[in-house]
């Protein structure tokens, strides 16, 4: 399974903690086979970690758990649109995805 067919399974799943699990394990394992892009799957990986980690044992909103599938859609698009580009590419949108991430959104 190459990181495309990752991102389009998680675009058209629910938004329950299994969805994200099944996202940030699909990351980790995509490390293994494609070490050349590895910082890519692992960032997207924590991510989709930390949701876990933090909503797992927790009821949410279905308007909460849309909006936290939904960064994660957006920066799944980023991730794909950096596997085909230049290292100075790659680079931003690594970049744009962290910074969004640690600055944009607190709840997890």
């Amino acid at each position: 399974m190459n990181f495309s067919q990752v991102a389009e399974r998680f675009a058209q799943s629910g938004a329950g903690t299994d969805d994200f699990k099944r996202l940030y394990k699909d990351a980790f394992e995509l490390m293994k086979s494609d070490s050349p892009h590895a910082a890519l799957y692992f960032v997207i990986g924590s991510i989709a970690h930390a949701y876990v980690i933090q909503y797992e044992d927790q009821g949410v909103s279905t308007e909460f758990a849309d909006k936290a599938k939904g960064f994660l859609v957006d920066f799944n698009q980023k991730i794909c649109q950096a596997l085909t580009a230049d290292t100075a590419t790659k680079l931003a949108l690594l970049g744009e995805i962290a910074t969004q991430y640690q600055f944009d959104i607190p709840e997890f």
